[in-house]
This record gives C-alpha cells, sequence and structure tokens, in this order.
C-alpha cells in the first residue's frame, strides 16, 4: 500500500544537477498547470508541519523499513492517484504537499564529506528550461528573485525534514509504530479488501506510556501529530469509496477452496 521512496534518487526525481550561473544563466522556471509526475503516485512525503492541513484531506500514514517517514495517501493501490488527472491537474480544492511543490528543485550535498547543501534541480523536467517565457533564474549573472524565493522555500522544507525526522526518532524510540491493517468490506462483495504495507501509531501502545513518557510527547508537540495521523486514517474508507466508484479498485482474487 505505501513504501518509502526507492534508494538513489528520490521520489519523482530523474536526475540531479547543481544551479549553475556559468552552465543554466539563460535557464527560466516555466509556470505549470499540472504535475504529470504526480498522475501516477499513490504516496508522498509530508512534513510534520502539514499534518494539520493534510490530515483534512489525506489519510496520513508511514512507510515500511527501518527509516520510517510519514506519507499523505492519495490512493490505496499503486498507480491510483484519485486527487488529479492523468496530466496531474488537481480534480477537487485539496491541500499539495511541499514534496510535490518542491519539485523540480531540492537541496543536496554535492560531495559526501561536506555538510554544505547546494540548489539543484532534475534537468529533465519541463518545468525548467533553456529560453522561452518563465521566470529568470540569473539576472547578470547572479541569482534571481525568482530563484532566491525557491532556494528560500527548499532550505524551509529541509528544515522542516529535520524536525520531522526527530518526531519519527520519538515514535521509533518510544515504540508506537505497529505494521497497519486495513480490511474494507463493501457491501455486496465475497470477500473484505485487505490493505497492508504501511505503519501506524498503535493507540494500545499510546495508552501504556509512562507518565514521564506522554509528558516528553506533549511538551515536544508530538502528541498532537499522532492524533493528527489517527484521526486521519478515517478517511482510509473514503477513499476506498471514492476509488470503487470511479472502479480503480483491483479485482479480488478468488478465495482458494481447501
Amino acid at each position: 500500500m505505501a513504501s518509502a521512496p526507492p534508494s538513489g534518487l528520490p521520489l519523482f526525481y530523474n536526475d540531479i544537477q547543481p544551479l549553475s550561473s556559468s552552465v543554466h544563466g539563460d535557464f527560466v522556471a516555466r509556470r505549470k498547470e499540472g504535475a504529470p509526475f504526480l498522475a501516477k503516485a499513490h504516496a508522498v512525503p509530508l512534513t510534520v508541519e502539514e499534518f494539520g492541513l493534510a490530515q483534512r484531506h489525506f489519510p496520513i500514514v508511514f512507510s515500511v523499513g527501518p527509516n520510517a517517514v510519514p506519507l499523505a495517501l492519495m490512493g490505496l493501490n499503486e498507480g491510483v492517484n484519485m486527487f488529479v488527472d492523468d496530466d496531474g491537474k488537481l480534480t477537487s480544492d485539496v491541500y499539495v504537499p511541499a514534496y510535490v511543490r518542491r519539485y523540480p528543485f531540492m537541496l543536496a550535498k554535492l560531495q559526501q564529506n561536506s555538510e554544505e547543501l547546494s540548489l539543484c534541480f532534475d534537468p529533465t523536467a519541463d518545468a525548467i528550461g533553456q529560453g522561452g517565457e518563465g521566470d529568470a533564474l540569473f539576472v547578470d549573472g547572479q541569482p534571481s528573485d525568482a530563484t532566491k524565493a525557491i532556494l528560500g522555500f527548499c532550505e524551509q522544507f529541509e528544515q522542516a525534514g529535520q524536525r520531522t525526522a526527530a518526531f519519527m526518532k520519538e515514535l521509533t524510540d518510544l515504540k508506537l509504530l505497529i505494521d497497519g491493517e486495513v480490511a474494507i468490506q463493501p457491501e455486496g462483495a465475497a470477500q473484505p479488501f485487505v490493505y497492508r504495507g504501511f505503519q501506524m501509531v498503535s493507540e494500545e501502545k499510546l495508552r501504556e506510556l509512562r507518565g514521564d513518557q506522554a509528558r516528553k510527547l506533549i511538551q515536544s508537540g508530538a502528541l498532537a501529530l499522532v492524533y493528527a495521523h489517527l484521526f486521519s486514517l478515517s478517511l482510509i474508507r473514503d477513499l476506498f469509496g471514492r476509488q470503487m466508484q470511479a472502479g480503480k479498485v483491483p479485482a479480488q482474487q478468488p478465495l482458494v477452496q481447501a
């Protein structure tokens, strides 16, 4: 159902190249109405700052694996996104995760042994390119206001990512995450649709926390984030209903008879 972005390049990125005035002096950032790269994405990374808004629109779950990240579910099956059309245009008034809005830019280390981050971009994206209409990335060899704004947004995203990592460490240290499972039985179906492959916070383990542990979660602001996640899980059934109505629920495999 949900998994962490594959190793190597981050989700959506096909390549990464540092932005340079000497190489990209005449490049522009083009305004696009849609995000085609999002059309087949069913799960998108979230930062903790987004939980309050995202919980109103998407189920928030956590990826599987040792380095779990929060994810906004935009569909329950691989390749299904119920909030955009085939061109990546929004089909409803919905919150767009910062991870999506950041693309095709990002901050990245150019050298593994350096802590310095440089503004990079995906050269395969058609939202940035040489000449034509758009916001110039450089003016007289210097970063334009548009580039400064992009850099500022990417810096904020990076800082939010660090706070998200700290939140995930809290959940992991307290052993609050468990393997998630949702079973939905539509009327007339021979068997329930079962979704796995994600993690969620265990309400039982949350109730069993010692007083000092719960106090730490409250003081750090993590408890409010946990409840935003838990409240958002009710949207899984709504999302399933939308997929069912759109005919985007995979056919069930027949039960094997003994």
